[in-house]
């Protein structure tokens, strides 16, 4: 569909103000039950964000200060996907900061950054943020555990001085909190979905305690806001919407984001966003982030861009430029690291706009609980038995064991996607690696490549995975762990938690028809080079 088309149909339609409405039937399709329409009901509060949270702000700067006086100079999120993203771009965004905390996000049940992380614990320096909007999330209820105890071992005497929690009303979390006395419980609006709320506070207090200038983060969304109430084609985010949708009604779903080193952290944020938001129902677009940038012709019809362009990156306005000459479609985007808030704000009210236009539901995410529930499966499958449940089970193939529920081969067949899902501890030659490797699979095959590290991305891109368009190939790769640490309270460790959920997603990925090949390395802890390269020869 022509972009100008769509943009006037979504004009007409009056969809911008419709959304600041709340008109209800605006997403989902004019046909959407009553679910769609609920749930829509309870998660717009994103919308008012950028001026609601101002109230916060005295809480923010003396939560901050409390911190600082106590000499907790040292904070470990606790998160995953939308309670976890933003911190992490607000750290490694460069952002004019005062004195703040040093800040270490961990989203992730690995036993190696686990117990690194552990061992190098100052426990009268540490504080932890407890980040759940559920307050169930079992990865960060597995860690608060962890943590707790370790700061116990310690000889704190007050280990809730060391632990803040940041939840919706009325969770287990709440409760959970004030029986262990921790330093503060944070209630954020319970209308925020999380891959929506880098604006509140799962955004806004991992940023107080960096020392960044939250009010000026938040007066930055709020000027993006008032320029995306209007249902005129100079609003950005219907602008930008209107690009996504309409490509991807035309078979252009491979949302491939180009950004400078120093905004290239949104990429993670943004994909998580676009992702499980739009990809159900055999709708959606692909982001591909962090991908090496070729030449144009390595890249199929596939594609439509998104390059974000500050002033002095001009060799993304260099790349930009000889992919639109290509005839590829791009979208340019002139921002900054001080535009930051008004980015949050573009990209949510675009994705909504986006969701509205190919009638899917932007705020729901019906295909993550099935891989939660196969996982759960699994770990009571462990403790009856003794042993996961494999089926098809692995059997040996030269360096390494694999599985597979395959019906497509790759070569041929343009329009589909390769997913590398790494379950291996991280080291540091991975960024490296993985991206040599996602350059290789594209010369091999023609196709967009992503990379997911397990199990942050069953929160981030797991629900494209299996409710988008049925086109992806899945390698899902794992290995045994070298040592194992106990989950307090619990019959499992990390590692086998962590198994767990790679089993439970291999069944959800099959079980969805989709092609996923699991490869399986018993030393986990060699080299990472030689291992993921065999490993990217098991696609052919």
């Amino acid at each position: 569909m022509p972009i100008d088309a769509l943009l006037h149909g979504l004009l007409e339609a009056r969809l911008a103000s419709r959304i600041w409405r709340r008109d209800l039937t605006t997403f989902g399709g004019p046909d959407a039950p009553g679910e769609v329409q609920t749930s829509v009901r309870t998660r717009l509060g994103w919308l008012d964000a950028p001026t609601a949270m101002t109230a916060h702000l005295p809480e923010l700067d003396a939560f901050a200060g409390s911190v600082q006086r106590d000499g907790l100079t040292d904070v470990y999120l606790l998160g995953m996907g939308g309670s976890s993203l933003c911190a992490e771009v607000l750290r490694d965004v460069p952002l004019a900061r005062a004195n703040g905390a040093r800040l270490v996000v961990l989203d992730t049940t690995d036993e190696a950054t686990i117990r690194d992380v552990t061992g190098k614990l100052a426990a009268d320096r540490a504080c932890f943020l407890v980040s759940s909007k559920s307050g169930t999330t079992i990865e960060v209820t597995s860690l608060e555990r962890h943590f707790w105890s370790v700061i116990e071992r310690a000889g704190r005497d007050k280990p809730g001085n060391h632990f803040v929690a940041i939840t919706d009303p009325g969770t287990p979390l709440v409760t959970y909190a004030a029986d262990r006395g921790y330093r503060q419980t944070f209630i954020n609006p319970p209308d925020v979905g999380g891959r929506y709320s880098a604006l509140s506070l799962f955004g806004l207090v991992p940023g107080a305690l960096l020392g960044l200038n939250v009010p000026a983060l938040l007066a930055s969304a709020r000027q993006m806001a008032d320029r995306c109430r209007h249902d005129n084609a100079t609003n950005p985010g219907l602008a930008l919407g209107a690009f996504l949708a309409g490509h991807a009604k035309a078979g252009r779903d491979k949302l491939t984001l180009l950004a400078p080193s120093p905004l290239a952290p949104l990429g993670a944020w943004i994909e998580q966003l676009i992702a499980e938001s739009t990809g159900k129902h055999g709708h959606g677009l692909l982001p591909v982030v962090d991908e090496p940038v070729g030449a144009p012709s390595e890249y199929g019809a596939d594609r439509l861009f998104v390059a974000l362009v500050p002033p002095e990156a001009t060799d993304v306005r260099a790349a930009a430029e000889l992919l639109a000459t290509a005839g590829q479609p791009v979208l340019r985007i002139e921002t900054t690291a001080a535009d930051l808030g008004a980015e949050f704000f573009r990209w949510e009210f675009a994705t909504a706009v986006t969701g509205a236009a190919l009638d899917v539901n932007p705020f729901d995410e019906p295909n993550v609980r099935d891989a939660k529930m196969r996982t759960q499966v699994q770990l009571d499958t462990r403790a009856k038995t003794g042993a996961f449940h494999i089926d098809p089970p692995l059997v040996p193939d030269g360096a390494v064991t694999k599985r597979a529920h395959r019906t497509t081969t790759l070569a041929g067949h343009p329009g589909r996607y390769i997913a590398i899902l790494d379950y291996l501890s991280p080291d540091a030659s991975r960024a490296e690696t993985v991206a040599r490797i996602r350059t290789d699979l594209r010369h091999r095959f023609g196709l967009a490549t992503t990379h997911g590290r397990g199990p942050r991305y069953l929160h981030s891109t797991g629900q494209y995975h299996k409710g988008g368009p049925n086109t992806g190939t899945f390698l899902l790769v794992t290995g045994t762990d070298a040592a194992t640490t106990p989950v307090p309270g619990t019959a499992y460790t990390f590692s086998m938690l962590k198994q767990a959920q790679a089993l439970g997603d291999f069944e959800a990925l099959a079980a969805a028809g989709r092609d996923v090949v699991q490869v399986h390395v018993e030393d986990a802890a060699a080299d990472r080079s030689a291992m993921l390269e065999t490993i990217a020869a098991a696609l052919d």
